[in-house]
């Protein structure tokens, strides 16, 4: 499933977007989940990280395009950008804020379907997960590849990342383990989650990450080392 947000303030050519990516749904065999914003503050204003990909018309009354997409942007890295504007000189300003096409209005089915196609391209060609996590600072969408280990404190979380520390009590420790396992993490004690493609060594039974050593458990120390051998050796 493919999540889309069309931001457009006129009723008209919001319809004519959702009504070519149902006709592109049936064409292709691919389905869409689709949320319709009337303005560019409507999606920016605690925005959450959902979509894979945002139609936005550029010129709105409250906040335009532009401004919405630079707000997204400090927060979601990932997200495919599609430019919907009359004016052909937006396209130069849209490298600023990482937009990966625009399409002038009148919008054609063929103009549109070309642009969404290339934004499935990007999407099917990456290999890098995310989690979504949501703070009281605002919505991240973390690469998990980025992610050196995950520590508990009672109810709260913090990812320790490149990107910086990230913390939220939305997600239990093994909720997130049964998320990230698959992508190389395990259990190095009750109350860590250690990215195994992070570990740069092992010192008098602790692991180095990130320049630092941690102890792991003394329950949990062979399945570990054992998972870390296989992992180094791939």
């Amino acid at each position: 499933m493919i999540t889309i947000a069309i931001v457009e303030d006129d009723d008209r050519f919001a319809n004519i977007i959702h009504d070519y990516l149902n006709h592109y749904s049936q064409e292709n065999n691919i389905k869409f989940s689709v949320k319709r914003y009337s303005d560019g503050y409507e999606i920016a204003d605690n925005y959450k990280c959902i979509f894979d990909i945002i139609f936005m018309d550029v010129e709105m009354g409250l906040m335009n395009g532009m401004e919405a997409a630079a707000e997204i942007r400090k927060f979601d890295t990932d997200v495919t950008i599609i430019f919907i504007t009359n004016m052909a000189q937006y396209a130069i300003q849209g490298y600023s804020v990482a937009a990966l096409d625009y399409v002038l209005k009148p919008v054609s089915y063929v103009a549109f379907s070309e642009s969404l196609k290339k934004a499935l391209s990007r999407i099917g060609s990456k290999k890098e997960s995310y989690i979504n996590i949501n703070s009281r600072d605002g919505s991240y969408k973390l690469k998990t590849s980025s992610v050196f280990w995950v520590e508990s404190y009672g109810h709260r979380l913090t990812f320790h990342s490149a990107e910086g520390d990230f913390e939220t009590t939305i997600y239990t420790m093994k909720e997130i383990e049964e998320k990230l396992q698959p992508v190389g993490f395990m259990r190095a004690s009750s109350g860590m989650l250690v990215n195994l493609n992070k570990v740069s060594g092992t010192q008098n039974g602790h692991i180095r990450i990130d320049g630092r050593l941690f102890p792991v458990s003394r329950g949990k120390k062979s399945e570990f080392m054992a998972a870390l051998v296989s992992r180094m050796v791939e």
